[in-house]
């Protein structure tokens, strides 16, 4: 036996993923960053959060692990895993802060250097690749509403 019929406006809505933003935003921020990986894990054997621990450290050295993981919205396991692994390989080292020898501070050892100076071209180029498709003024509009929805997801920090 079928319950009373539920008046058009109490109804929950219905969700429909391919017109929901988060589910597309990720699905297209998944793919592009596979894209990516592809080449870099192709040629340098690295996983999209190794390269991710290692782009953060090539910008900033001397950033700590919780840090990276605030910065690319890493868990903080994922962050450490891609920090062992690339200790292990010899890519990045921690040194401990001289003002807080509790604080560890990471750094691309001259191998990891030397792999960050291959990749960046290759995803920097990737990048220019994607973007072909839009004019420059579709690219500046691009920025402007990828900030506006930063701010709203994020109103009290900034998420890059």
């Amino acid at each position: 036996m079928n319950g009373p019929a539920m008046p058009e406006s109490s109804r929950i809505p219905q969700l429909r993923l391919r017109e929901f933003l988060p589910y597309r935003l990720s699905v297209l921020s998944n793919t592009i960053s596979r894209r990516i990986a592809e080449l870099y894990d192709r040629e340098f054997g690295l996983t999209i959060w190794q390269w991710r621990v290692m782009a953060v450290t090539g910008d900033t050295p001397g950033i700590s692990a919780t840090e990276i993981g605030q910065r690319t919205a890493m868990d903080k396991v994922a962050v450490s895993r891609a920090v062992a692994g690339l200790i292990e390989v010899g890519y990045l080292e921690r040194k401990s802060s001289e003002e807080d020898a509790r604080r560890s501070m990471l750094f691309l050892t001259s191998a990891g250097k030397s792999v960050y100076d291959d990749i960046v071209p290759m995803a920097i180029s990737e990048e220019q690749a994607l973007e072909s498709v839009l004019t420059p003024e579709e690219r500046r509009e691009l920025t402007r509403l990828m900030e506006k929805l930063a701010q709203s997801a994020s109103p009290g920090r900034p998420l890059w």
